[in-house]
């Protein structure tokens, strides 16, 4: 019978620790493109929630890397991975509309385009992957469980600091 002290941990476990820009690499040879989850930062002005974003988009599928605040990873890789298959079935995703169909229960969404020159601080792992070059990204921008959308009145005020809008907002007129 084996017994948690009969062996050491380094002993029983390979070394996993593998540099984070392998890792981003790994990702998009096998996949395409990354995605880059990026902890709540409670202590920046104005604090910021939790967002994921993706890295490799623009060479794999012809569409912008695509950033998504108040979902969990998983939840994010779902829909960017909903987001590649259509572009791959050569579905042309359109910016700065509101769009419905890509959602459960026909929800609307939008991918509304982000200037990441002046956000470049939210995309560090994009910037050293691009090598400071410029990069395209839009936020994915999802409703509430009402079906509202962040910038629209009946959206539910709880949400916002999950899902800030730092995208422009030229698809509120559409």
């Amino acid at each position: 019978m084996w017994h948690a002290g009969d062996v050491s941990q380094s002993d029983s476990f390979p070394d996993f620790k593998i540099p984070h820009a392998e890792k981003i690499e790994w990702m998009i040879e096998t996949s395409g493109w990354a995605l880059e989850p990026v902890a709540p930062k409670y202590d920046s002005d104005p604090p910021c929630g939790a967002y994921a974003y993706t890295i490799g988009l623009p060479a794999s599928h012809r569409f912008p890397d695509i950033v998504v605040f108040g979902l969990t990873p998983v939840a994010t890789k779902g829909i960017v991975e909903l987001v590649v298959e259509q572009l791959a079935h050569g579905v042309e995703v359109p910016l700065d509309t509101v769009l419905v169909g890509l959602l459960d229960n026909d929800l609307r969404c939008v991918f509304a385009e982000v200037d990441t020159q002046a956000h470049v601080d939210l995309f560090e792992t994009a910037a050293k992957w691009y090598r400071g070059r410029p990069f395209e990204m839009v936020q994915l921008v999802w409703p509430d469980r009402d079906g509202w959308l962040p910038t629209e009145s009946g959206f539910d005020a709880s949400l916002t600091f999950a899902q800030p809008i730092i995208a422009n907002r030229s698809w509120e007129n559409t």
